[in-house]
């Protein structure tokens, strides 16, 4: 870990992302809050759920483990800070290792490792509109920059993951 100055993130780096879902909030928000629903539609395309374990509090963690279709493995965990049922989560989001203990992401080192994330939900009755914030915390300079930088992956990869989120929600 580098020895720079930690800094907070200011909006300017901010990842804000908008989508409407065609579906009703309360089945949107199953869908995050529900172990066996998150383990079927979460990550990236391409990667497929190996590992998966969700204690839904605050303090609570959300800790799942992937493999690419190369074979390799890959974990993440979301660290739960607040829960309003239906409206908002927010949690900090990191690269882990099986064991639960945070790690770099494997093909960018510079990236940071906490993301504080929230994500909002408004209902529009028959639909559901979301909205995704994350914000790199306790991080770098150079941390910071590098996740402001990859804006456009981000959203590439977020795209696909809800494209997952709206297969399985029309499934039922």
């Amino acid at each position: 870990m580098s020895t720079a100055a930690k800094q907070p993130a200011t909006q300017e780096t901010d990842l804000v992302i908008m989508r409407e879902i065609a579906a009703p909030r309360s089945r949107v928000w199953q869908a995050f809050t529900q172990v066996e629903q998150l383990a079927k539609w979460w990550g990236p395309i391409g990667l497929t759920m190996e590992s998966v374990s969700l204690d839904l509090r605050p303090g609570g963690a959300f800790h799942y483990g992937m493999r690419t279709p190369g074979g390799e493995e890959m974990w993440g965990l979301f660290v739960y800070r607040e829960i309003v049922p239906e409206e908002r989560i927010e949690f900090v989001s990191s690269f882990s290792d099986a064991t639960g203990g945070l790690s770099r992401h494997p093909m960018a080192p510079d990236w940071p490792v906490e993301i504080l994330n929230r994500y909002f939900f408004e209902d529009l009755g028959d639909r559901t509109r979301m909205t995704v914030r994350g914000t790199p915390t306790n991080a770098t300079p150079a941390e910071v920059a590098v996740f402001a930088a990859n804006h456009p992956s981000m959203n590439q990869g977020f795209a696909g993951t809800f494209k997952q989120l709206d297969e399985f929600l029309k499934q039922g």
